[in-house]
């Protein structure tokens, strides 16, 4: 088969949206649909599923017709590093706060990258916590407490 793919990079892209639209699609199935007007809780994962899906198919499809490049070594330790990130922003957003979560969350990840500087790290996740709570916090009103009860003396 893989004589048959000529971009490969398109073929395992949709491989990947497939799976997670027909996995939404198929978890939602569980749920209330509702209408347009009144959406219920399967409406939202269900939509974007089957949409995620249908692009999904089409870069499969694409990778057949259209020549591309090859996939180059896939970065286990990055990743790696990325879902402990994520792993720890889960764990510290209540005890810890929004803003010191979502500093960890950006300086770990930052550090995945080859050209990780800590200062240029420090300085993006600066800003983009306080980003965060500027627009989750205040604009939104979600009930997320900048600094958590860890941090509370």
């Amino acid at each position: 088969m893989s004589h048959l793919i000529k971009h490969p990079k398109d073929f395992w892209t949709g491989v990947i949206f497939l799976v997670f639209g027909l996995a939404a699609v198929f978890i939602g199935r569980d749920y209330a649909m509702g209408t347009v007007g009144k959406m219920g809780p399967a409406y939202f994962p269900t939509v974007l599923g089957g949409l995620l899906s249908v692009i999904g198919g089409i870069a499969v499809f694409r990778s057949f017709k259209r020549r591309g490049e090859a996939i180059e070594k896939f970065h286990l330790k990055e990743l790696f590093i990325v879902l402990v990130a994520v792993g720890l922003f889960g764990a510290l957003v209540r005890g810890a706060g929004l803003g010191p979560a979502a500093v960890v969350l950006i300086m770990i990840s930052a550090y995945a990258s080859p050209q990780f500087k800590w200062q240029e790290a420090l300085l993006l996740a600066l800003g983009m916590a306080g980003f965060a709570v500027l627009v989750f916090v205040k604009l939104l009103g979600l009930p997320l407490q900048v600094f958590g009860p860890w941090l509370q003396f």
